[in-house]
Protein backbone atom coordinates (compact mmCIF):
# COMPACT_ATOMS: atom_id res chain seq x y z
CA UNK A 1 0.00 0.00 0.00
CA UNK A 2 1.34 3.73 -0.93
CA UNK A 3 2.01 6.03 1.87
CA UNK A 4 2.50 8.99 -1.05
CA UNK A 5 0.93 9.71 -4.13
CA UNK A 6 1.21 12.29 -6.66
CA UNK A 7 -2.11 12.46 -8.92
CA UNK A 8 -2.00 14.33 -12.31
CA UNK A 9 0.78 16.82 -10.80
CA UNK A 10 1.81 19.94 -12.76
CA UNK A 11 3.89 22.32 -12.24
CA UNK A 12 4.44 25.29 -15.01
CA UNK A 13 5.88 28.80 -15.79
CA UNK A 14 3.58 31.23 -17.52
CA UNK A 15 5.68 33.01 -20.41
CA UNK A 16 3.21 35.00 -21.94
CA UNK A 17 0.61 33.13 -23.80
CA UNK A 18 2.55 29.74 -23.18
CA UNK A 19 3.34 27.31 -20.38
CA UNK A 20 6.91 25.96 -20.29
CA UNK A 21 5.94 22.67 -18.13
CA UNK A 22 8.83 21.47 -15.61
CA UNK A 23 5.87 18.50 -14.74
CA UNK A 24 3.44 17.43 -16.60
CA UNK A 25 0.14 15.16 -15.01
CA UNK A 26 2.79 13.22 -13.27
CA UNK A 27 1.61 10.23 -11.41
CA UNK A 28 4.06 8.02 -9.07
CA UNK A 29 3.29 6.52 -6.53
CA UNK A 30 5.74 5.40 -2.99
CA UNK A 31 5.88 2.74 -0.73
CA UNK A 32 7.43 2.06 2.91
CA UNK A 33 10.33 0.11 3.03
CA UNK A 34 11.83 1.25 -0.16
CA UNK A 35 14.44 3.28 -1.19
CA UNK A 36 13.56 5.57 -4.60
CA UNK A 37 15.64 7.83 -6.38
CA UNK A 38 14.48 10.63 -8.78
CA UNK A 39 16.96 10.79 -11.83
CA UNK A 40 17.50 13.13 -13.63
CA UNK A 41 19.93 16.15 -15.52
CA UNK A 42 20.65 19.22 -13.63
CA UNK A 43 17.13 21.43 -14.61
CA UNK A 44 15.41 18.86 -15.33
CA UNK A 45 12.63 19.35 -12.74
CA UNK A 46 13.77 17.50 -10.29
CA UNK A 47 14.23 19.65 -7.49
CA UNK A 48 10.74 20.99 -8.48
CA UNK A 49 9.15 17.83 -7.96
CA UNK A 50 10.71 17.73 -3.88
CA UNK A 51 9.42 20.61 -3.12
CA UNK A 52 5.98 19.52 -5.01
CA UNK A 53 6.37 16.10 -2.20
CA UNK A 54 7.84 18.02 0.96
CA UNK A 55 5.34 21.13 0.45
CA UNK A 56 7.73 23.54 0.49
CA UNK A 57 6.15 24.80 -2.92
CA UNK A 58 2.34 23.84 -4.36
CA UNK A 59 1.13 22.60 -7.96
CA UNK A 60 -1.07 24.46 -10.13
CA UNK A 61 -2.67 21.08 -10.68
CA UNK A 62 -3.02 17.38 -9.58
CA UNK A 63 -2.73 16.49 -5.93
CA UNK A 64 -0.52 14.95 -3.49
CA UNK A 65 -1.48 12.07 -0.85
CA UNK A 66 -0.33 11.17 2.34
CA UNK A 67 -2.09 7.92 3.06
CA UNK A 68 -4.86 8.73 1.00
CA UNK A 69 -5.58 12.19 2.21
CA UNK A 70 -4.55 15.14 0.27
CA UNK A 71 -1.57 17.17 1.73
CA UNK A 72 -3.75 20.65 1.76
CA UNK A 73 -6.10 19.34 3.48
CA UNK A 74 -3.75 17.57 6.15
CA UNK A 75 -1.85 21.16 6.22
CA UNK A 76 1.48 22.20 4.48
CA UNK A 77 2.90 23.43 7.68
CA UNK A 78 1.41 20.23 9.54
CA UNK A 79 2.22 17.83 7.10
CA UNK A 80 5.81 19.41 7.02
CA UNK A 81 6.35 19.27 10.67
CA UNK A 82 4.63 15.95 11.55
CA UNK A 83 5.05 13.13 8.19
CA UNK A 84 8.25 14.42 6.37
CA UNK A 85 11.85 14.88 7.15
CA UNK A 86 13.91 16.50 4.64
CA UNK A 87 17.57 16.58 4.15
CA UNK A 88 19.32 19.26 2.24
CA UNK A 89 22.33 19.41 -0.49
CA UNK A 90 23.47 22.48 1.74
CA UNK A 91 22.43 20.63 5.38
CA UNK A 92 20.30 23.76 6.40
CA UNK A 93 21.96 23.27 10.16
CA UNK A 94 21.67 26.47 13.04
CA UNK A 95 25.44 27.01 12.96
CA UNK A 96 25.72 28.58 16.12
CA UNK A 97 23.90 25.53 17.66
CA UNK A 98 25.63 22.35 18.30
CA UNK A 99 24.89 19.15 16.56
CA UNK A 100 22.41 17.63 19.38
CA UNK A 101 20.80 20.84 19.88
CA UNK A 102 20.26 20.96 15.99
CA UNK A 103 18.37 17.72 16.21
CA UNK A 104 16.89 18.76 19.74
CA UNK A 105 15.22 21.74 17.70
CA UNK A 106 13.55 19.71 15.48
CA UNK A 107 12.11 17.25 18.49
CA UNK A 108 10.81 19.99 19.92
CA UNK A 109 8.64 21.27 16.79
CA UNK A 110 6.89 18.18 15.68
CA UNK A 111 3.53 17.27 17.41
CA UNK A 112 4.34 13.10 16.84
CA UNK A 113 4.98 11.53 19.95
CA UNK A 114 8.50 10.90 21.25
CA UNK A 115 10.45 9.01 24.45
CA UNK A 116 11.17 10.70 26.82
CA UNK A 117 14.90 11.73 27.80
CA UNK A 118 14.88 13.24 24.31
CA UNK A 119 18.28 14.27 24.88
CA UNK A 120 19.51 10.78 25.13
CA UNK A 121 17.53 10.30 21.94
CA UNK A 122 18.95 13.03 20.16
CA UNK A 123 22.49 11.66 21.18
CA UNK A 124 21.78 7.85 20.82
CA UNK A 125 20.31 8.56 17.46
CA UNK A 126 23.31 10.51 16.33
CA UNK A 127 25.67 7.83 17.13
CA UNK A 128 23.64 5.16 15.04
CA UNK A 129 24.52 7.21 12.39
CA UNK A 130 28.15 7.83 13.32
CA UNK A 131 28.32 10.97 15.35
CA UNK A 132 30.46 10.37 18.36
CA UNK A 133 29.45 11.99 21.34
CA UNK A 134 32.15 14.11 21.55
CA UNK A 135 31.56 15.37 17.91
CA UNK A 136 28.09 15.70 19.00
CA UNK A 137 28.66 18.34 21.17
CA UNK A 138 30.40 20.35 19.28
CA UNK A 139 29.15 23.12 16.68
CA UNK A 140 28.26 22.06 13.75
CA UNK A 141 30.84 24.56 11.65
CA UNK A 142 33.14 22.35 13.10
CA UNK A 143 32.36 19.56 11.63
CA UNK A 144 33.37 18.13 8.71
CA UNK A 145 30.82 17.83 5.44
CA UNK A 146 30.24 14.27 6.01
CA UNK A 147 29.95 14.84 9.45
CA UNK A 148 27.31 17.91 9.27
CA UNK A 149 25.10 15.75 6.51
CA UNK A 150 25.05 12.92 9.30
CA UNK A 151 23.44 15.54 11.55
CA UNK A 152 21.06 16.50 8.82
CA UNK A 153 19.86 12.89 8.63
CA UNK A 154 19.62 12.36 12.55
CA UNK A 155 17.60 15.53 12.50
CA UNK A 156 15.42 14.35 10.13
CA UNK A 157 14.85 10.86 11.87
CA UNK A 158 13.94 12.18 15.31
CA UNK A 159 10.61 13.13 14.34
CA UNK A 160 9.48 9.60 14.30
CA UNK A 161 8.23 9.71 10.78
CA UNK A 162 7.72 7.78 7.78
CA UNK A 163 8.90 9.62 4.91
CA UNK A 164 12.15 10.95 4.40
CA UNK A 165 13.28 13.08 0.82
CA UNK A 166 16.58 14.21 0.14
CA UNK A 167 17.65 16.92 -2.03
CA UNK A 168 20.99 16.27 -4.12
CA UNK A 169 22.41 14.83 -0.57
CA UNK A 170 25.72 13.98 -1.44
CA UNK A 171 26.57 16.44 -4.17
CA UNK A 172 28.60 18.34 -1.80
CA UNK A 173 30.79 14.94 -0.40
CA UNK A 174 34.12 13.03 -1.50
CA UNK A 175 33.21 9.57 -2.96
CA UNK A 176 33.61 7.83 0.24
CA UNK A 177 31.66 9.35 1.62
CA UNK A 178 29.10 9.66 -0.66
CA UNK A 179 28.38 6.03 -0.47
CA UNK A 180 28.60 5.94 3.32
CA UNK A 181 25.42 7.92 3.03
CA UNK A 182 23.70 6.04 0.66
CA UNK A 183 24.18 2.65 2.56
CA UNK A 184 22.56 4.98 5.56
CA UNK A 185 19.74 5.37 3.33
CA UNK A 186 19.42 1.68 2.33
CA UNK A 187 19.23 0.60 5.86
CA UNK A 188 16.68 3.30 6.89
CA UNK A 189 14.62 1.79 4.17
CA UNK A 190 15.23 -1.47 4.39
CA UNK A 191 15.77 -2.56 8.38
CA UNK A 192 13.39 0.34 9.15
CA UNK A 193 10.79 0.63 7.43
CA UNK A 194 11.11 3.97 5.86
CA UNK A 195 9.47 5.45 2.29
CA UNK A 196 13.15 6.98 1.12
CA UNK A 197 13.22 9.29 -1.24
CA UNK A 198 16.63 10.64 -2.80
CA UNK A 199 16.80 13.17 -5.99
CA UNK A 200 20.25 13.15 -7.82
CA UNK A 201 21.55 13.29 -10.40
CA UNK A 202 24.31 10.77 -10.14
CA UNK A 203 23.67 7.29 -12.39
CA UNK A 204 26.13 5.36 -9.66
CA UNK A 205 23.41 6.68 -6.93
CA UNK A 206 20.53 5.92 -8.53
CA UNK A 207 21.41 2.37 -9.96
CA UNK A 208 22.06 1.78 -5.95
CA UNK A 209 17.94 2.31 -4.82
CA UNK A 210 15.46 -0.13 -5.31
CA UNK A 211 13.07 2.05 -7.58
CA UNK A 212 14.91 4.46 -10.18
CA UNK A 213 12.34 6.99 -11.27
CA UNK A 214 13.71 9.38 -14.48
CA UNK A 215 12.32 12.49 -14.58
CA UNK A 216 12.77 13.89 -18.28
CA UNK A 217 10.43 16.80 -20.15
CA UNK A 218 8.64 17.24 -17.35
CA UNK A 219 7.64 13.01 -17.13
CA UNK A 220 8.39 10.43 -14.63
CA UNK A 221 9.02 6.99 -15.75
CA UNK A 222 10.36 4.10 -14.14
CA UNK A 223 13.76 3.12 -15.02
CA UNK A 224 14.65 -0.46 -15.93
Amino acid sequence: MSILETKNLTYYYQDGESRRYILNDVDVTFEKGKFYTIWGQSGSGKTTFLAMISALDVPQEGQILFNGADIKQIGYEKYRRNRIGIIFQSYNLIPYLSAVENVLVAMSITENPLPEKEKEVAYNLLDYIGISRSKADRSVTKLSGGEQQRVAIARALSTNVEIILADEPTGNLDEAMEQEIVDIFKKLAHEHDKCVVVVTHSKEIAEQSDVILHLHKGAIRLYE
